[in-house]
């Protein structure tokens, strides 16, 4: 899980300007700042200007007046002094949707790359929204078939950028019925955990555990008490068989502590809404 004082939080996806829970949590966390900054990536997106233009109507309208925005569109953008100055000042870092190999591919290794993880290490707040989501995990998905059973093929992994260690992330999950797709990850490496978010729903993560938040769920699919497989005897396009796979469906207030591998709880009767008789 993200390390030391680092705190992340990975969106789903969908419209972010009406995530209200986790556009709480975001102003929350910029109250005890100073003139809060945040800066804007748009490496993933093909259209930077409309998403710039975009979010920072949104963060300027939750009282952030110092939106910054980052693009990379080449790599040699990720070298630019400017970039590394706006990272420097930033607050929290936010990551837009689009194609999360643009992130992996244009920052990977470069001095910007290396900068936000030295922030996130010192404990600003990195935000990813699906294609910002995914790029956390270690091991990122790059494409798949959707509403398709566990198969051959039915995913194409690279190396994320490993914010989030020993994880896959989905995002767009039961929204666009990518269960079987994340199972074949899983399949592939059953030793991280998969973590399939909804739109509008993010898991925060600090300290080892994360918590759900948000309008739907997190659904955590852990392959280590897999005891049968058939990935390796079977062909393209062919549909896997899985036996023992752990599957914990967390809705906003369930947390997850991911070195144990445990799901954990909330009290159900505050959850309800429920008073103790005195």
């Amino acid at each position: 899980m993200a390390r030391g004082n680092s705190k992340l939080i990975a969106v789903g996806g969908g419209e972010m300007g009406t995530a209200t829970e986790i556009l709480d949590q975001l102003t929350r966390f910029m109250k005890g700042k100073s003139n809060p900054r945040v800066t804007v990536m748009t490496v993933a997106t093909s259209d930077p200007e409309g998403a710039a233009s975009k979010y920072n109507s949104l963060f300027r309208s939750l009282g952030i007046k110092h939106v910054d925005v980052v693009d990379v569109s080449q790599r040699e953008d990720a070298f630019a002094q400017a970039s590394l100055k706006k990272i420097d000042s930033a607050d929290a870092i936010f990551f837009t949707g689009g194609d999360q190999l643009n992130i992996t591919s244009l920052m990977g290794g470069t001095p910007l790359h290396n900068r936000i993880d030295e922030r996130l290490k010192e404990g600003v707040l990195i935000i990813g929204t699906s294609a910002g989501a995914a790029m956390m995990s270690s091991s990122m998905i790059v494409s798949g078939k959707s509403d398709a059973p566990p198969a051959v093929g039915g995913v194409e992994i690279a190396p994320g950028m490993d914010m989030i260690p020993d994880t896959i992330i989905d995002s767009h999950f039961s929204q666009r019925g990518r269960h079987g797709r994340l199972l074949t990850a899983i399949a592939h490496y059953p030793q991280v955990l998969g973590i399939g978010i909804d739109e509008k729903t993010a898991i925060m993560t600090q300290n080892g555990k994360f918590t759900v938040i948000g309008e739907g769920t997190v659904t955590v699919m852990d392959g280590s008490h897999m005891r049968h497989t058939d990935l390796p005897y079977r062909k393209d396009d062919e549909a896997l068989g899985m036996f023992g796979v752990q599957v914990h469906v967390l809705p906003s207030g369930y947390m997850f502590d991911v070195k144990a591998r445990t799901p954990i709880a909330p009290e159900l009767k505050k959850l309800a809404g429920v008073e103790d008789e005195v």
